[in-house]
């Protein structure tokens, strides 16, 4: 068996925080496919006991927001596999609120799930690879909007962009501890949370998804399964030395613009 034939993430100990639906699951799946031993959190026991079922991952139930349950996460790992190899901060608290209408709560549960959770997952994964004089691996989903972001996302913008610094001071601080740690800024993702958000915030119909994809330079939105595959590989030693990069990972450019003055 040649070296692509080989699963990526093969004899790898995985914890995937925020697994139970959407993105997370997409990379529960692309995890235990690539051969890894995978445990992963969610606040529903229902869902997260059935991708466990489906999958033959392990489920955790875990409110990330409190952070002594996220970092437990990483114990609770270490614990039942004797180390964890490889973490991916893939939670994601999505609600609305702009810079005028964000009340202090909104801007903390933001914060909390987006921020603080992944600080301290990584920091409990981190002692972990450092004690056993290990090699590992990190990725932080992120969002493109922590470049700027619409007006209504002003708390997740801001906790997004410091997902994006908090990444990149991570990677410097333990690349000589053979630690890589890199972000994944995706764009408009077709999730089952993006549905529900676009239902509950926006008065969006079953059609959607068809009006958002014709709006887009591809003629589609992000799917799970492609951008799960793109985290296994950043995972896995196929990246190589690759450690600090936050992609951008859309079909629109940060920075691009259209000319719509007259043309010279």
């Amino acid at each position: 068996m040649g070296l692509l034939d080989t699963p990526l993430l093969n004899d790898r100990v995985v914890l995937v925080n925020g697994g139970s639906q959407g993105v997370g699951a997409g990379v529960v799946r692309a995890a235990v496919r690539e051969g890894a031993t995978v445990v992963f959190t969610g606040r529903r026991s229902e869902v997260g006991e059935k991708l466990a079922a489906d999958t033959g991952a392990r489920f955790l139930r875990a409110d990330l927001a409190d952070p002594v349950q996220a970092g437990g996460s990483v114990t609770h790992t270490v614990r039942a596999h004797g180390r964890i190899d490889c973490l991916v901060n893939a939670a994601g608290l999505t609600s609305r609120g702009s810079l005028l209408d964000t009340t202090p709560e909104l801007f903390d549960a933001h914060m909390a799930v987006n921020l603080r959770a992944p600080f301290f997952a990584m920091q409990a994964a981190v002692a972990d690879m450092k004690g056993r004089k290990a090699p590992g691996t990190i990725v932080n989903v992120g969002s493109n909007c922590a470049h700027g972001g619409p007006p209504h996302l002003a708390p997740y913008s801001a906790a997004k962009a410091g997902l994006a610094g908090l990444t990149k001071n991570a990677a410097h601080a333990h690349r000589w501890d053979r630690i890589r740690i890199n972000g994944l800024n995706i764009g408009w993702t077709d999730t089952e949370g993006e549905d529900a958000t676009q239902r509950a915030y926006h008065g969006a119909g079953d059609d959607w998804r068809e009006k958002a994809a014709r709006a887009q330079p591809m003629g589609r939105l992000g799917q799970v399964d492609e951008i799960a595959d793109f985290v296994v590989l950043l995972l896995s030693d196929r990246s190589g030395v690759v450690t600090g990069s936050v992609i951008d990972w859309d079909q629109n450019v940060v920075g691009g613009l259209d000319q719509t003055g007259p043309r010279g």
